[in-house]
């Protein structure tokens, strides 16, 4: 069964792409964050992505402005109990996300499944929050959303069978390429992308290479389209350093362990492209 509305709780980066990638496949969908001012930031970034699109002949103008309107905006939670889906993308903290599973179970108790966008904190952690565990699951997107075309499908212990086929059913249906990893910290691609990321960040920690050097060893020595410290500050440092911290805890392998030189940038704020610094600048 196809889902036709969905709400996306969260308006940042991911949220917004998630937003887009599935009214542009056709569904109506509301966007809900307890204040305007994300909003509308998202309004932004979402007419900034269909215009790069329409000048670059990937959309007409007619089917930007369709894909516009099947999008709402809301600061109301209460607008969200008939989305037939819910797809959770806030910051990553535990309570916060925690605390907004047990509220959307109340609200929305017909949605087909609660989805977490979440690159580090366990499934589970957010089911126990809920009455109905058994519908809730991980759907990990990539950045940015539009355009990268993996899903990580995340089922936790009692995950329902039903759930994840919904849950697969929804991102094949909009555009997206599923695939299935049990509830571990990092899932598939960060448990591999991160130790090569945090092996970049110690190299050039310890003076082995410049940052240029390293990013364009990966680039045309390996063909990967972007280095890794680039990759970094695109993904964003804070990001990265939570991912970390779950995979250390669970694993305690030295590999995962966020190098100083992370830690002392995200505590001075340098988080990568989002915040205009992180290992190069963006000003």
């Amino acid at each position: 069964m196809s889902i036709g509305r969905l709400a996306v709780v969260g308006a940042g980066f991911m949220g917004s792409g998630i937003a887009e990638s599935a009214a542009a496949a056709g569904v109506e969908v509301t966007v809900y964050e307890p204040e305007e001012a994300p909003l509308e930031r998202s309004r932004q970034r979402l007419q900034t992505s269909l215009d790069r699109a329409v000048e670059r002949g990937k959309r007409s103008g007619e089917e930007a402005h369709a894909l516009t309107r099947r999008i709402t905006y809301t600061t109301v939670l209460e607008e969200l109990a008939d989305a037939e889906a819910l797809v959770e993308a806030v910051y990553e903290d535990p309570m916060l996300k925690g605390e907004l599973f047990e509220r959307l179970d109340a609200l929305a108790p017909a949605a087909q499944f609660l989805a977490s966008n979440t690159s580090s904190i366990p499934i589970a952690a957010l089911a126990a929050h809920t009455k109905r565990p058994e519908r809730v699951v991980g759907l990990h997107f990539f950045s940015p959303v539009p355009v990268m075309a993996l899903v990580e499908v995340v089922a936790a212990i009692d995950t329902s069978i039903a759930t994840v086929a919904a849950a697969e059913a929804f991102a094949t249906q909009i555009g997206k390429q599923p695939i299935h990893t049990p509830d571990r910290a990092g899932f598939v691609v960060n448990m591999l992308l991160v130790p090569y990321l945090m092996a970049a960040v110690r190299m050039y920690e310890q003076g082995f290479a410049s940052r240029e050097d390293i990013d364009t060893g990966m680039k045309l020595g390996c063909g990967h389209p972007m280095g890794p410290l680039t990759l970094c500050d695109f993904i964003g440092l804070d990001v990265l350093q939570a991912v970390c911290e779950s995979l250390h805890d669970e694993f305690a392998r030295p590999e995962y362990a966020a190098p100083p030189l992370l830690r002392r940038m995200v505590t001075a704020g340098h988080l990568g492209r989002k915040s205009g610094r992180g290992f190069y600048d963006y000003g």
